[in-house]
């Protein structure tokens, strides 16, 4: 009585044993989940996003690329969430043969609308109304540009602009050209060169040397 009990048991095991442990395989796969996260209206990547396994409590980030890798069950549930995108979910297909799976996520970014808001350059009332008594309604755009193009203005400017190379060269030319001018002779002096005087007598009596 005892043996056929026994033997009844072992039977019993035999053809339980198997499905057990083929149900326990399929509970325990795990499945290296791992994808690339872009947005769905540029397919920009989307960094730093938040992904979580809700099945299991676990999770990970991507990266700077978008990229994601951890590890995974069939049939859990992965949630997504990143600043700037609506949330989004994903269940891993039950059905994979593999070890490794791989996927491209799109997430649709969330409009924000924000409240209109005004930013002014005065800290108070009092002081926007002092401002605005104060101000001088003729000191346009254009009058300041005006005033920065005189011809004052662009003579300073030009006196402290290093010359250019072009410039540079044509001093140089025009240096050796007159080094070659005069070589064996004295150097040319404007100061007994009667056009020069000539020509500065005209200008002198023309006013071209007074102050504008």
């Amino acid at each position: 009585m005892i043996k056929m009990r026994n033997l009844i048991t072992l039977l019993f095991l035999v053809i339980t044993l198997p499905t057990f442990l083929f149900a326990q395989d399929e509970k325990e796969r795990l499945i290296q989940f791992s994808g690339v996260l872009v947005s769905a209206d540029s397919l920009n990547q989307v960094s730093y996003a938040t992904i979580i396994d809700k099945t299991s409590r676990k999770g990970t980030t991507s990266d700077y690329y978008g990229y994601f890798s951890f590890v995974t069950r069939p049939g859990d549930t992965i949630i997504f969430s990143a600043f700037g995108f609506e949330p989004s979910t994903y269940i891993v297909p039950d059905t994979l043969t593999e070890i490794r799976y791989s996927i491209i996520h799109l997430m649709t970014p969330s409009i924000m609308e924000l409240p209109e808001f005004e930013v002014f350059p005065w800290p108070s009332k009092e002081d926007f109304a002092r401002a605005f008594i104060e101000m001088d309604p003729y000191d346009d755009a254009l009058r300041r540009a005006q005033r920065q193009l005189s011809g004052e203005n662009l003579a300073f400017v030009a006196a402290r602009v290093p010359a250019d190379g072009q410039l540079s060269y044509k001093y140089e030319v025009n240096q050796h050209a007159t080094m070659l001018y005069s070589k064996g002779q004295s150097p040319v002096n404007n100061l007994l060169n009667p056009a020069a005087w000539s020509k500065f007598v005209r200008a002198w009596r023309n006013g071209d040397f007074q102050r504008k």
